[in-house]
């Protein structure tokens, strides 16, 4: 029977013969994967009862470096399994794509102009578990993570204490913690942290004295009044069959001089439903294609009459094993039926993951965007058991979907929904 690995890689390499000659303005095709996933995961969490009864906010990009670093200590049909919902052909493929994207699409802007971004991984092992060198330096190459022993069994509220400092310092203090007090258990061996943060200022800001309270409306028919910004002028805005589309730029760095590629280039793209109930059923449009959002993007600017949209700030977490299962990944969680041999010397007895824990947190106002997301995955020790208007109007007055991206990467930073912009 042809495994999962196989199958991807023949897939892949079905896709590379048809499309031999790939269109200009096609991102890299590593990128399909990290797409795919991040529709998906949004799909599933706006599915969940935490996403339909508010607002959401999430990185794809993050969950996607924890299971990859996950991968990276994989083997055989759990390695197949992460390989498949992370969409790519190998391990050293995805290491590939974290790493380039590490060092590209999320480089620091901020000494030239453009906007903060960190992007940070660690690996935290019991002091009676050694890593394995080959993991060790595959993380620390591929993933700049830093590895680091911790007292997991005999002193648990220290090392969480640890890795919630970790995570509040890769935030920018936005995430001040991750793990709950209870978080850890007493077969935690193994805890690998992933953290983004991102600060930009918008292209073109929105002025203070224009923003004004106006009605929101929520899916239950009922209103609240919120603070919104509003624009005059042109705006990067593209409508299509039911639904519109704004793209916000961030202010851009200048190019370092010898810079052998362009420069990051973030946005924020807002997808607004015509219906004031229509974001669900957007969200399953979205999910059904990965080039989704990038094929929705604008063309350009637009003269609009009636510009208004609302402030807010979401802040959102949940353990997400339950999700990602419902994606297909299973086995790594399965005690006795896990390989992740590659992680840790042979002795240590087999592992499992045990749980992901995700947390983000956005604030969106007239200046620009602060976000952060951090996702850390616990392992533990198992017992052996377009068309576009020459006038249009972008009124976000009723629940929308919006993603941060970093668009010569395709990669997405930030994703989520906005149900209600006067809670968090």
């Amino acid at each position: 029977m042809q495994s999962v690995r196989e199958f991807v890689l023949r897939c892949l390499w079905l896709c590379t013969e048809a499309e031999a000659e790939p269109e200009p303005d096609h991102a890299p095709a590593a990128s399909d994967g990290l797409q795919a996933f991040a529709l998906g995961l949004n799909k599933r969490l706006a599915d969940d009862d935490a996403g339909r009864s508010g607002n959401l906010v999430t990185s794809p990009l993050c969950v996607y470096a924890a299971l990859a670093l996950v991968a990276a200590g994989a083997r055989e049909g759990t390695l197949d399994e992460l390989l498949c919902v992370l969409g790519t052909p190998s391990r050293d493929f995805l290491a590939g794509h974290v790493r380039a994207l590490a060092e590209h699409a999320l480089a620091d802007g901020s000494r030239t102009g453009g906007p903060r971004v960190s992007f940070a991984c660690s690996v935290w092992h019991d002091v009676t578990m050694p890593l394995r060198p080959a993991y060790r330096a595959a993380a620390a190459e591929s993933y700049k993570a830093v590895a680091r022993a911790v007292n997991f069994r005999q002193k648990p509220e220290e090392a969480t204490e640890q890795i919630n400092a970790w995570v509040a310092a890769a935030t920018n203090d936005l995430i001040p913690s991750i793990l709950s007090p209870d978080a850890l258990s007493s077969r935690t061996v193994l805890v690998l942290a992933n953290a983004i943060y991102f600060r930009g200022s918008w292209e073109k800001p929105f002025d203070k004295e224009l923003t004004k309270d106006d009605k929101f409306h929520r899916l239950d028919g009922t209103a609240v009044d919120a603070p919104f910004v509003r624009g005059l002028g042109w705006h990067n805005i593209a409508c299509h069959d039911g639904f519109k589309v704004l793209q916000l730029r961030y202010l851009q760095g200048h190019p370092s001089p010898g810079q052998p590629q362009p420069p990051p280039i973030y946005s924020m793209c807002v997808f607004l439903p015509d219906a004031r109930d229509g974001l669900w059923e957007l969200t399953d449009k979205m999910a059904c294609d990965p080039d989704f959002v990038r094929k929705h993007l604008p063309c350009g600017d637009v003269m609009v009459s009636d510009f208004r949209l609302p402030k807010f700030k979401v802040s959102f977490g949940m353990t997400m094993e339950g999700v990602l299962q419902d994606m297909g990944l299973n086995e790594a969680f399965e005690p006795g039926k896990a390989d992740l041999s590659d992680m840790a010397e042979d002795g240590a007895g087999k592992l499992a993951l045990e749980k992901i824990i995700h947390r983000a947190a956005i604030e969106v106002n007239e200046e620009g965007t602060e976000a952060a997301a951090a996702t850390v995955a616990t392992v533990t020790l198992c017992s052996w058991k377009t068309s576009e208007a020459p006038h249009v109007d972008f009124v976000a007055d009723h629940p929308f979907g919006f993603f941060v991206v970093e668009e010569v990467s395709g990669a997405t930073l930030f994703a989520g929904h906005v149900l209600d912009p006067t809670t968090n």
